[in-house]
């Protein structure tokens, strides 16, 4: 399994991270997720999960920075916006935005893709995709512990890819 992106393979784009433009920001924080595709999944794959994730934020948050979590994704090409424009099907779950170390209460903040703005030079994010032979048993506003869980015995393979994004 693989992940192509449309744009170059290590540098995220702008209009998904720290620059965006002022109408692709909520509160200041970028919101339109970026577009990419899933090649070459194994047979009996049925939904896709993922999981975007700075652990170069460790340093700075005390923790690995979790901008994006989604699973039950039926398809294999991911549109730019997925994350606001997803089918009800397609849960999404908590990000780092909903630490009590930051405060956030607006759900549009708290769940769904918010982009990169790295704080103190360039970050690698890293994105995850799951193959998954079953839609899972989550909610919306999950936890990536629930996800981890349950992946478990429906993972079929797994990739990832690391994703610059410019301070």
């Amino acid at each position: 399994m693989e992940i192509k992106l449309p744009f170059l393979q290590t540098e995220l784009p702008q209009d998904y991270g720290k620059y965006a433009a002022k109408e692709n920001r909520l509160a200041g924080k970028p919101v339109v997720s970026f577009p990419f595709t899933i090649k070459d999944a194994p047979a009996g794959t049925k939904s896709f999960a993922l999981t975007f994730i700075d652990h170069d934020a460790v340093p700075v948050a005390g923790f690995s920075w979790i901008h994006w979590l989604a699973a039950n994704i039926e398809q294999s090409e991911i549109p730019a916006n997925f994350s606001q424009l997803a089918p009800s099907s397609v849960k999404q779950g908590f990000n780092s935005n909903i630490s009590k170390f930051v405060g956030e209460t607006n759900p549009a903040l708290t769940s769904y893709y918010t982009g990169p703005i790295p704080p103190n030079g360039d970050h690698a994010y890293t994105l995850t995709v799951y193959a998954v032979d079953k839609l899972l048993p989550l909610p919306n506003n999950y936890y990536l512990n629930d996800l981890y869980h349950a992946l478990t015995g429906h993972t079929l393979a797994k990739t990832s890819l690391d994703i610059i994004s410019k301070a």
